[in-house]
């Protein structure tokens, strides 16, 4: 390769660069002001006048969460011409940024169906806007992984990871009563729901910690899953399987390694009635760390 052509190579992928990072930017902005409008109050007065955590919390999570799917879009390749560079980004970045709102909204109305999340959020209830934020990591790196898995830009990707994306969804249900009906178990019925309405930061860290572990054995079992962009009854079912499997082996393993880190100290004592954030952020901690280290041996 001769100087002109290395040269002019790292000129396109400088101008790739500004592109996707130009594209990333207006999303990012974009995100900030949808949390608004999504529940029809203004941002700014939210964030700044009313000094609102839980609002900011919320938002943190969504942006957040916008911004590992971008790096999902933006891994590969580059594009052969500029203007199909922008379309790529576009399309991936406006359909995630799509995703993570309908995950919310889902979240919303099916997972936490007992109380309204938006009303908990601009009432300045943190604990429902850690695991509202949470909630969003937790799709957005479902969502990645999923971007990854596929390999192309057509109509069978869009429905391979849409496919992919409410099987995510039916799993942070399931997880979430899994851990609903372990609290009730052990609080005389008491529902952990409401106690989150309560403010229980402490609960929303061990809720928020297992959702996003889930998330990334999610992507863990994307590595058995082989790509087949016109196979959707194949992927939906695989996906379920695979995500079966990898939530009952991620469950047992946190267990045990809670046990052992935490030897000695009555988790549901501390975490669940005596609201203990220290511990719970522990947990929190141990959940995510598990996760990767299983993501990481499975990749």
């Amino acid at each position: 390769m001769t100087f002109f052509q290395e040269y002019g190579l790292t000129q396109h992928l400088a101008i790739i660069l500004a592109i996707d990072l130009t594209i990333a930017i207006i999303l990012l902005a974009l995100m900030r002001y949808l949390q608004g409008w999504s529940i029809k109050v203004n941002s700014s007065a939210e964030l700044a006048e009313r000094d609102n955590f839980a609002f900011g919390i919320s938002t943190a999570g969504a942006i957040a969460a916008l911004g590992i799917v971008l790096t999902g879009a933006i891994t590969g390749e580059a594009a052969p011409s500029y203007l199909t560079e922008a379309i790529g980004m576009s399309a991936y970045g406006l359909f995630g940024l799509v995703l993570i709102k309908l995950g919310r909204f889902l979240h919303d109305k099916i997972a936490l169906n007992e109380f309204a999340k938006n009303d908990e959020i601009l009432k300045g209830n943190v604990s429902v806007a850690v695991v509202d934020a949470a909630a969003a990591i937790a799709t957005a790196i479902i969502i990645r992984a999923v971007l990854m898995w596929a390999e192309d830009l057509t109509l069978d990707t869009f429905i391979g990871i849409f496919s992919a994306f409410l099987i995510s969804q039916l799993m942070l249900v399931i997880l979430t009563r899994l851990r609903e009906k372990r609290y009730a178990k052990r609080n005389q019925g008491a529902s952990m729901q409401q106690a989150l309405t309560q403010n229980q930061t402490a609960l929303a860290l061990r809720h928020s910690g297992y959702m996003i572990a889930m998330a990334l054995s999610f992507k863990a079992a994307s590595h058995f899953i082989v790509y087949d962009p016109s196979a959707h009854l194949s992927n939906i079912i695989s996906w379920c399987v695979f995500s079966l499997i990898m939530l009952v082996v991620l469950s047992l393993l946190i267990a045990i390694v809670k046990k052992l880190v935490l030897a000695g100290i009555n988790l549901a004592e501390e975490v669940e009635k005596q609201h203990n954030i220290g511990i719970a952020a522990v947990e929190m901690a141990i959940s995510i760390a598990v996760a990767l280290i299983l993501t990481a041996l499975m990749a």
